[in-house]
């Protein structure tokens, strides 16, 4: 039987702890938590550099644990943002997605690589 995967406010409630926990808060206004946000990006960006196709594919796999805790670094930060600044993740993502296939009509956009504006 497959463990259940904990929900978006569960990991959000366990972020929220673990900052609590540490007294961590007064240091998280937006503006340093999306720096962080975009350092912990850069970092996933790292494992990945100067490397492409075969080679990117196998540094990748060799280096899963490394690329899993950078996502996982990412996550948090998007998921504590979210949280302090009262954004309803899911119902965002739904929004967006919606907006997107506006933007990006499946008979203009399908295997093509512009911007909807080149579309």
């Amino acid at each position: 039987m497959k463990k259940k995967s904990p929900t978006l406010e569960d990991l959000t409630q366990r972020i929220k702890a673990f900052r609590d926990a540490r007294d961590w808060k007064q240091f998280h206004n937006p503006k340093d938590m999306a720096l962080s946000l975009s350092l912990e990006v850069h970092e996933l960006l790292e494992l990945m550099q100067w490397k492409n196709g075969r080679e990117l594919e196998a540094h990748l796999n060799k280096n899963r644990r490394a690329l899993s805790h950078e996502l996982a670094d990412v996550l948090y930060w998007v998921l504590l943002l979210a949280n302090d600044l009262k954004i309803d993740l899911p119902e965002a993502l739904v929004e967006k997605l919606a907006h997107n296939e506006k933007k990006y009509p499946l008979h203009k956009s399908k295997g093509v690589a512009k911007k909807y504006n080149e579309l």
